[in-house]
């Protein structure tokens, strides 16, 4: 906008590069959210269930969609009260990690509803990247720490030599000691 106009010569390349490495930075640090997908049946077990439920708590907490399924099968379409009850129930199980985006709705033979996390998926890849590296730091150390206690075992003096046996302790006459 000054008076008199000015401009400005530049190599167009150049420009066109530093673009295309800025876009390239923007791609890197952007997540896209997956859905992950959880099928259960209306008759679940205690444990299978506890199973399901830790695969969905491990889902959300990596930021990940959840869409839980419940496939209905024969007489059991006629009782969607259980499928909903087991929903519910799941929902109330994660409820500190995530929350329900979409209530449960019957879709022909299936009940759906779709489970959304409460941080989102950048922040968890650093809260993970944070956990994994402390852990190995921890194992590091704690390895660190046995190979002192055993460079100390050997330098505290020599290890106690193996006996002797005599010929007559040899139990097969026909082996030499």
């Amino acid at each position: 906008m000054a008076r008199p106009p000015v401009c400005k010569l530049m190599d167009y390349g150049k420009f066109k590069y530093e673009n295309a490495q800025k876009a390239r930075e923007a791609r890197r640090n952007q997540t896209n959210v997956i859905i992950k997908e959880m099928k259960l049946r209306p008759k679940i077990d205690a444990h299978d269930y506890e199973t399901k439920k830790g695969h969905v708590v491990r889902f959300l907490n990596a930021g990940d969609k959840v869409k839980i399924t419940i496939m209905f099968r024969g007489r059991e379409q006629h009782r969607p009260e259980l499928g909903y009850r087991l929903l519910q129930r799941l929902a109330e199980d994660v409820s500190e990690l995530g929350f329900v985006e979409s209530s449960p709705k019957q879709d022909g033979r299936n009940m759906i509803m779709v489970l959304g996390p409460h941080k989102k998926k950048a922040d968890a890849k650093v809260e993970m990247k944070a956990a994994k590296e402390s852990k190995a730091a921890a194992r590091a150390a704690l390895q660190a720490d046995e190979r002192a206690e055993r460079d100390a075992a050997h330098a505290a003096g020599p290890v106690a030599q193996k006996k002797q046996r005599g010929r007559s302790e040899n139990l097969d006459p026909e082996i030499d000691a």
